[in-house]
């Protein structure tokens, strides 16, 4: 089983959104057995910007109260997971959307402040339970996962699609993870698609002013994941930077 991320722009791009659909969708009636992940963040703003809602974020993570929960949630788990069903169904691919906090498919903590700062209702993810998961592939279903996680005492919590993507990786003992982005792989301090890293390597990396942005949690996740077992990491699509252990 291979889990597979998609983020950034392409979300919002409708004709590229269709060309990667379409080539997981290839993969998919292959017989390879994929779960995908996805985040939104760019819909999560103009969702906000239309309600008047102002965006707030501290250390790269979006401060949640609770009217941007619910715009998070609505969003994520609502019209993104949807769109992305609907196009999978229209290309013969038989999926089912949900989000983390279903089934405990994603469990969180709530997140400390930064730097003393309250993130409000944001997560740190700590687990999950693969069972359905599993189940909607056992169905011959792929799964679509928004990343809304279950907190403490059955509350919703935000969290970051790479790090759910990494902890589903983990969940599911998956083979491979891919994060597909707007950016062709981790670049170098030239610019350059880094095409091999070593987990020592990437250490490195985040020590560095070279890794900035959304690339650090991207890194940082998929370094969680190849040290708790996924065989293999790429960031970007064929051709991106390839995360090996040694």
């Amino acid at each position: 089983m291979n889990v597979i991320k998609l983020g950034g722009s392409l979300l919002d791009d409708p004709s590229r959104r269709a060309e990667v659909l379409g080539a997981i969708a290839k993969r998919w009636k292959s017989g390879e057995q994929i779960v995908l992940v996805h985040g939104g963040g760019k819909h999560v703003d103009a969702n906000l910007k239309r309600l008047g809602i102002a965006k707030r974020t501290h250390a790269g993570l979006r401060i949640t109260d609770g009217a941007t929960l619910e715009v998070v949630v609505s969003t994520l788990a609502g019209s993104v997971n949807k769109m992305l069903v609907a196009e999978l169904a229209a290309i013969g691919v038989r999926a089912a959307g949900f989000s983390g906090c279903d089934a405990s498919t994603l469990v969180a903590e709530l997140h400390e402040p930064i730097e003393g700062v309250a993130l409000g209702h944001v997560g740190r993810v700590t687990g999950g339970d693969p069972a359905l998961i599993n189940a909607v592939i056992d169905a011959g279903i792929m799964p679509v996962l928004s990343s809304v996680a279950e907190g403490p005492n059955g509350s919703l919590l935000n969290v970051n699609a790479d790090t759910a993507a990494a902890a589903i990786a983990i969940a599911v003992g998956a083979e491979k993870l891919v994060f597909i982005t707007d950016v062709a792989g981790l670049l170098d301090e030239t610019g350059n698609v880094v095409s091999e890293l070593h987990a020592p390597e990437a250490e490195a990396l985040l020590v560095s002013e070279v890794v900035t942005g959304g690339m650090r949690p991207k890194l940082q996740a998929a370094l969680h994941a190849l040290e708790s077992g996924v065989q293999r990491i790429t960031i970007g699509e064929e051709g991106g930077t390839n995360l090996v252990a040694a």
